[in-house]
């Protein structure tokens, strides 16, 4: 998603020479190939296929991999994305080589250390050359970790560039029908992160307060394979209901599919009534369609998604859940509005500036 804006713009200028690496770090078919699909991307010119495994051992095989590549292609500029172990490894590589880096999103901060995306962001950042930021809040992060003001530059935000690029797409979909739901009266939920599935006791009380919104408006869960995998070494799928099994309308409950396409997920959770999630992208993504975005996390990286938009922070607290979850429904949230340059052309300033940096 992140990616997608860039290779267009790249394609634009014909003096721009690139080659996609897909290092494999997200490797199930539905959360893979299918999003290269769904954004028009071309098949990746190199697959380092690394697959799963501990945080140490993924980022050393995606450096030992990608070190290879390096040495044979001589890239002048590594432009890396996001905040996931490929963008650590790849940025600590490159930079070893002596080539300059390119981030994308840059200066993010929850400011929790416990996050291991947190230290993916500030090794990142400190050996960048360029720091492509989305917000004020990410430029003020920069400046007072002391990264030059040269560096760091004001563009927008290529997620929402590939939100404004499909929304037409995604709109001629029924997906939210196809579940047997109505527009407007279903939740679309996502949840993934080790903090919230984990740990028995704190899932089960995610469960529970899911239960109660559930009573008044179901809720439709595309589910990640690690929250599916905790679900069941838990012994609590029970509690969520599949969509497979479905036949007709949904009614109240917690309803789980696979894990679905770009598009697919955009035509759901832009007919909800509200959001449930832990991502990141989707606090952003809420805030471009104003619809109300409940995060469950103690933080987030993108605060300007609660300064200026329809996202609010509620931890896996329950009572704090179910609170902002009355709100919406009573009509009483925030309504929110779109941060500037989130406007669809980040990925064009992005390639426009590197143009002029490398005299393209």
């Amino acid at each position: 998603m992140k990616i997608s804006p860039l290779i267009r713009a790249m394609n634009a200028q014909p003096k721009i020479e690139h080659l996609l690496v897909h290092t494999g770090q997200h490797y199930d078919e539905k959360m893979s190939k299918s999003f290269f699909e769904d954004l028009d991307l071309p098949e990746p010119d190199i697959n380092l296929g690394v697959g799963s495994g501990s945080h140490a051992e993924q980022t050393a095989r995606i450096m030992i991999a990608i070190e290879k590549v390096f040495l044979q292609e001589k890239p002048d500029l590594v432009v890396v994305v996001g905040d996931v172990n490929s963008t650590m490894a790849c940025a600590i590589t490159a930079k070893k080589l002596d080539i300059k880096v390119a981030h994308v999103e840059a200066g993010l901060r929850s400011h929790d250390m416990t996050m291991p995306e947190e230290i993916n962001r500030l090794c990142t950042d400190v050996l960048s050359d360029y720091l492509f930021t989305t917000d004020e809040f990410a430029n003020q992060n920069l400046l007072a970790e002391g990264v030059s003001q040269k560096k760091v530059f004001f563009v927008g935000n290529v997620m929402i560039d590939t939100l404004l690029t499909h929304l037409d797409k995604a709109r001629e979909l029924d997906v939210w029908h196809r579940f047997g739901a109505t527009r407007g009266n279903y939740v679309a939920m996502t949840m993934h992160r080790p903090a919230n599935v984990d740990e028995r006791e704190v899932l089960s009380r995610i469960l529970e307060a899911l239960r109660i919104i559930a009573e008044t408006l179901p809720i439709i869960f595309p589910i990640h394979p690690r929250t599916a995998r905790m679900l069941r070494s838990f012994s609590l799928q029970d509690q969520v209901r599949s969509l497979a099994e479905c036949e007709g309308t949904i009614t109240s409950g917690i309803w789980s599919c696979e894990p679905l396409g770009y598009l697919d997920f955009l035509n759901l959770y832009m007919n909800a009534r509200f959001v449930l999630t832990d991502s990141g992208g989707l606090q952003e993504e809420t805030t471009v369609l104003g619809i109300p975005c409940l995060t469950m996390r103690p933080n987030t990286e993108r605060p300007i998604t609660i300064a200026s938009g329809t996202n609010v922070v509620v931890g896996n607290n329950p009572e704090r859940i179910l609170k902002s979850a009355n709100d919406v429904l009573s009509g009483n949230f925030k309504k929110g509005q779109i941060p500037p340059k989130w406007d669809g052309k980040a990925g064009e300033r992005i390639v426009d500036i590197l143009s002029r940096e490398f005299s393209l």
